[in-house]
């Protein structure tokens, strides 16, 4: 019986470094982008948490490693946010932040472009605001 290597977008992308590196410049840009102001502030000051949660959670709903599901049990994102007021505003800066750290990692455009449509799809579940 031969093992069959499923090709991942975790993989496709670079695997655990790069994944690393597209969160903390997310981070890096909510954190100085004037344009990311609203969604910056609900966030904790210090971002060490954020970061490291949703490394875990890109990790497993890119294909990797399922680490977010194996801390903390089923993400259950929308739920997980409604603590938080995310409207429109808040959305679009979360999605600019995140455009301008996956620009970074210079992917295939056909990946960039499946990646991104994902994660837009994803940004917009969570808005719970009018």
């Amino acid at each position: 019986m031969t093992e069959e290597t499923v090709i991942t977008p975790y993989f496709l992308l670079g695997g655990e470094a790069a994944l690393l590196n597209l969160v903390e410049r997310f981070y890096f840009y909510m954190d100085t982008m004037p344009a990311a102001a609203k969604v910056r502030q609900i966030h904790a000051q210090d971002l060490t948490q954020a970061k490291s949660k949703l490394f875990k959670f890109l990790s497993g709903w890119l294909g990797g490693p399922n680490l977010f599901i194996q801390e903390f049990g089923h993400p259950r994102l929308r739920q997980r946010h409604l603590r938080f007021d995310i409207g429109e505003a808040e959305v679009d800066q979360w999605l600019l932040c995140m455009d301008s750290a996956l620009t970074e990692l210079r992917l295939d455009p056909a990946l960039h472009k499946e990646i991104w449509r994902a994660l837009t799809q994803l940004a917009r579940h969570m808005a719970n605001q009018a």
